[in-house]
């Protein structure tokens, strides 16, 4: 029973710090709260428009990966800037591949929505 509340207690504090950093960046970060807005419209439209379980599923799995590939994206430019704020182009290119994880997923998305609007 000490394992299980031990293993609980992990899992809490887990999901308190997935919120801090969910709320950091939301207050920080532009880009995170347009793509939350932009997963408030698809999300709306994907329960207004008559779609299957599967395909409203995937929608809705996409938004979230855009929303993760852009926490990931930015912890990746904070962990840069905190290492050195000097312009370096390994930095450069670190922060440009979180920001082109991002972009793939929104691609990913936006095909998956196409695909199932015109069948």
């Amino acid at each position: 029973m000490q394992l299980v509340l031990l293993e609980w207690r992990r899992f809490i504090n887990r999901c308190i710090w997935s919120w801090q950093g969910i709320v950091e960046i939301w207050r920080t970060e532009a880009s995170f709260r347009t793509w939350v807005l932009v997963n408030i419209v698809s999300a709306t439209l994907a329960v207004v428009v008559d779609l299957t379980g599967a395909e409203r599923g995937l929608i809705l799995s996409l938004g979230i990966l855009i929303l993760a590939a852009e926490l990931m994206n930015s912890a990746i430019e904070r962990a840069i800037d905190y290492i050195s704020e000097d312009i370096h182009p390994l930095a450069k290119a670190a922060k440009d591949a979180g920001s082109a994880g991002v972009a793939l997923t929104a691609v990913a998305a936006g095909i998956a929505w196409l695909m199932i609007l015109i069948g």
